[in-house]
């Protein structure tokens, strides 16, 4: 499976924008999706997860309310939409997939990676 994740881009505090992380693979409608963060000098933050049938997601407190994520696997696609953005909210956004029809929800779970696209939310 290879993940591709596009979208990020400058944004002013309280505004939104989509990521969208699309697969390559057979795989991915049987896979986990999770979502994280790395900003400079901090660790790898877990932001949620989407099962593999889409029918279900957990989010960490920090993004929980203001992050949404769903999937499509027509499409071999999984979203996170993010609103209410925050400066803090500024880092490089990663998905990250495990064939699983269970959860994951830790970095060392998950199988495959994409290479990043970067959000930077403006005061």
């Amino acid at each position: 499976v290879q993940l591709v994740e596009s979208g990020g881009g400058l944004v002013q505090a309280g505004g939104s924008l989509r990521l969208s992380c699309a697969a390559s693979g057979s795989t991915f409608s049987r896979s986990a999706v999770g979502w994280f963060r790395q900003a400079p000098g901090k660790e790898r933050e877990f932001l949620g997860t989407i099962i593999f049938s889409g029918s279900s997601t957990t989010y960490a407190n920090s993004v929980r309310g203001r992050f949404t994520i769903s999937r499509d696997n027509s499409k071999n696609t999984v979203y996170l939409q993010m609103n209410s953005l925050k400066p803090e909210d500024t880092a490089l956004y990663y998905c990250a997939a495990v064939q699983t029809t269970g959860w994951a929800t830790r970095a060392g779970e998950f199988v495959y990676w994409g290479q990043g696209t970067q959000v930077t939310v403006s005061s």
